[in-house]
């Protein structure tokens, strides 16, 4: 069981999600794919890649690395998460859930503006409201 767990902070940079991992010791591990499922994919074969290229080196790296004992925490921007909610519902409903307006939200989505975190809550709120009906509906 992983009792370690490495925060990868994931942004929306133009037409791709880009994620990135940052180390002391380890180094840094950034990616980009189109879509949230295959960066995860493709960061975690890129943490382990890196990893044991360091070990080959003879770097030192903390154990629980080199072990894998470890976990992905993934923390999403604000216009991460609106792109990867697009996925499943659209922008005028999370504007009707969150009380926010469509063109403010698709300033967020594209990274114009940032949100404050008060907003960002409501956004995440809306979506937590658009989740449980469709949740309720099965």
């Amino acid at each position: 069981m992983a009792n370690r767990k490495l925060k990868v902070d994931v942004s929306w940079t133009g037409k791709n999600f880009c994620c990135s991992w940052s180390d002391e010791v380890a180094g840094t591990v950034v990616v980009t794919a189109k879509t949230l499922e295959k960066l995860k994919e493709n960061f975690a074969e890129s943490l382990k890649w890196h990893i044991e290229g360091c070990v080959e080196d003879g770097d030192e790296l903390p154990q629980y690395l080199v072990d894998g004992d470890y976990e992905l925490d993934y923390n999403l921007d604000t216009a991460a998460l609106l792109r990867d909610a697009e996925t499943y519902t659209t922008m005028a409903a999370i504007s009707r859930a969150s009380g926010i307006n469509q063109k403010q939200l698709s300033h967020y989505a594209n990274g114009v503006k940032q949100p404050r975190p008060m907003q960002r809550a409501r956004i995440i709120a809306g979506l937590h409201v658009i989740g449980s009906r469709i949740m309720a509906l099965c």
